[in-house]
């Protein structure tokens, strides 16, 4: 089965796990998706993650969930550029979520960053994603 959006898919599979309790969560793997998963370790949003690779040459990627003491789930995900509506922004426009609260994750020319990030090195891109 093909799915026309990894990215949402992958936002997706992190959000019904969290919401579902899950220790863990497997998602295909592409380096993208690396990069997002370690923006979200370097950013304490997840415990960690670590990548699989298979016998057919395919990868996975594990990301272990964090919770709060109530056992909630502490991430919340929203998808923003979409392949039917892709959102780019200038190099002094980058988003700030919830005042700072939260993070926006960009797409640039010089690779995948947060928004802080991205206005530290000058560069605009495409939004990926907003966490908080």
């Amino acid at each position: 089965m093909s799915v026309t959006d990894p990215l949402a898919d992958m936002l997706t599979r992190i959000r019904n796990a969290s919401s579902a309790r899950h220790d863990k969560v497997d998602i295909p793997s592409s380096r993208l998706k690396e990069a997002i998963a370690k923006i979200l370790k370097d950013e304490g949003y997840i415990k960690n993650f670590k990548v699989i690779m298979d016998e057919r040459k395919h990868g996975i990627v594990r990301i272990f969930l964090k919770y709060d003491a109530n056992r909630r789930g502490i991430i919340n995900l929203k998808r923003v550029s979409k392949p039917s509506r892709r959102v780019y922004v200038g190099r002094d426009e980058s988003p700030s979520v919830l005042k700072g609260l939260g993070i926006s994750i960009l797409s640039t020319s010089k690779g995948i960053l947060t928004d802080k990030e991205a206005r530290r090195a000058n560069v605009g891109g495409e939004v990926i994603c907003y966490i908080w």
